[in-house]
């Protein structure tokens, strides 16, 4: 259990799709001490961020950890069951990035994703604005997708920039 080195972007691993957790066979446990480490690391040292997945720290599973104030919350082989209609713009941003620079994105306003605990409780919940755009863009590194993928119209926009313009 100990903090991972974060893959950035250019590293091929961060483009496969993760394959899904096997409670049996896989060292779950480790997994979700790993996420949690390194997360609460990233939070330290970044003094932004509130998830990381699987993918980020090499491991090739569908598992994502968040922690939001004293939040957490453990997502185990992931899905999105559902989207709205409406969709909004947000300025994204990554670890595996460096948390450099920001893009513009689109993503759903609500989304219902199904998931299973660190306990193997089954959940299905509805996740709007903020927490769906992170739950959006935490499948999506499951998936070996990035969010420099669903950049439009190329705006980018550094993060000094971005804290002097919105996080001031």
């Amino acid at each position: 259990m100990s903090v991972k080195t974060v893959l950035m972007i250019g590293n091929e691993m961060l483009r496969k799709k993760a394959e899904r957790i096997d409670f049996v066979k896989d060292p779950v446990e480790q997994y979700i001490q790993d996420l949690m480490d390194t997360l609460h690391h990233l939070q330290k040292d970044k003094k932004i961020g509130r998830a990381i997945a699987g993918p980020q720290i090499g491991y090739l599973k569908r598992i994502i950890y968040i922690k939001i104030e004293e939040k957490k919350i453990v997502m185990i082989n992931p899905h999105i069951t559902k989207k709205s209609q409406e969709t909004f713009e947000v300025w994204d941003s990554c670890f595996s990035a460096d948390v450099a620079f920001f893009g513009k994105t689109i993503r759903h306003k609500a989304i219902t994703v199904e998931y299973m605990n660190e306990n193997q409780g089954k959940v299905h919940k509805d996740y709007m604005d903020d927490l769906s755009e992170l739950f959006q863009h935490e499948i999506d590194h499951l998936d070996g997708i990035l969010f420099t993928d669903r950049i439009f119209d190329n705006q980018i926009i550094m993060r000094s920039e971005w804290e002097r313009l919105y996080y001031a």
